[in-house]
């Protein structure tokens, strides 16, 4: 997994982030969801550095990044921050920027706070935060009943949670979209599980949802009505909570006016169980950027 990837951290207001690095030509960040780590991407990251300088970070909080106390800190601004501050050390100040679950929320984030700095937007089986919060379905509110409850007072999640980790987390992978944990490469799970079963990192991923209703709600709703002009991809699992939810075609012509979409075989989870297809999807939108910028 991540064979040739130079592997480093950077540090930003003592906060630690981790990375991986390979490739040469214009510069990729790929961010990862919940409950995972770079790792997921291992697979999509080794054929996108053919041609692209691909850079796999760990979200603060989550895998081998620093997992600070406050919640305050776990803002999608301040996980932004971090990336931005990443590839500027690797010498990028401008990219090509793709996130999936909560990475892509926090990619949306940055795009809102430097869109000068990002060369093209993905966001991955989302609908925008302030959306999902401030219109919540009953359906939504069901099978995302964990943004509710990872943001309870600590320790109430954390303790429940921390008596059967892998209980937990392996139910969101096999409980949002048609799949189940055969279909997950098995070192990448083993990575997800060695991340999941750290006590600091279940407490920051609650952070991190208690951050999203008490901060991120507030920074998007300053941020209605704005629209980015950057060229952008949404892409969805056919069979995720999201596509039986909303019309994903359309869920985001009020913040982007520049966007294709891509819908891909799958759940909520469809990087790690399909991959391939992810991967084609990915490659023909960054071709297609890349040639109009050129």
């Amino acid at each position: 997994m991540f064979d040739g990837f130079d592997t480093g951290v950077v540090q930003r207001d003592g906060c630690d982030v981790f990375y991986r690095c390979k490739g040469q030509g214009p510069a990729v960040l790929l961010l990862h969801g919940f409950p995972q780590t770079h790792a997921m991407w291992a697979n999509i990251a080794a054929k996108l550095a053919q041609d692209y300088t691909v850079v796999c970070a760990d979200l603060r909080g989550y895998g081998a990044s620093a997992k600070p106390k406050e919640v305050a800190q776990y803002s999608f601004r301040e996980m932004g921050a971090d990336q931005f501050h990443l590839m500027a050390k690797l010498g990028f100040e401008s990219f090509h920027l793709m996130g999936h679950d909560r990475g892509g929320r926090t990619a949306h984030r940055m795009a809102l706070d430097a869109p000068e700095r990002i060369d093209s937007l993905t966001v991955m089986d989302i609908v925008p935060t302030h959306l999902l919060l401030d219109d919540l379905s009953k359906e939504v509110a069901r099978v995302y009943y964990h943004w509710f409850f990872l943001a309870q007072p600590a320790p109430f999640p954390e303790n429940l949670i921390l008596s059967d980790p892998d209980g937990f987390f392996q139910n969101s992978l096999t409980g949002w979209g048609s799949s189940d944990l055969s279909h997950y490469e098995p070192e990448q799970l083993q990575a997800y599980r060695a991340s999941w079963r750290n006590s600091d990192c279940v407490r920051a991923m609650c952070n991190d949802y208690r951050a999203a209703i008490d901060y991120d709600f507030v920074l998007d709703a300053e941020d209605l009505g704005r629209k980015l002009s950057i060229p952008s991809l949404v892409m969805w699992g056919s069979d995720g909570a999201m596509a039986k939810a909303y019309d994903m075609a359309t869920v985001w012509s009020d913040l982007l006016s520049n966007f294709s979409i891509a819908m891909v075989r799958g759940g909520h989870f469809f990087p790690d169980t399909a991959p391939d297809e992810t991967y084609q999807a990915l490659k023909k939108f960054l071709l297609d950027v890349v040639s109009r910028q050129s």
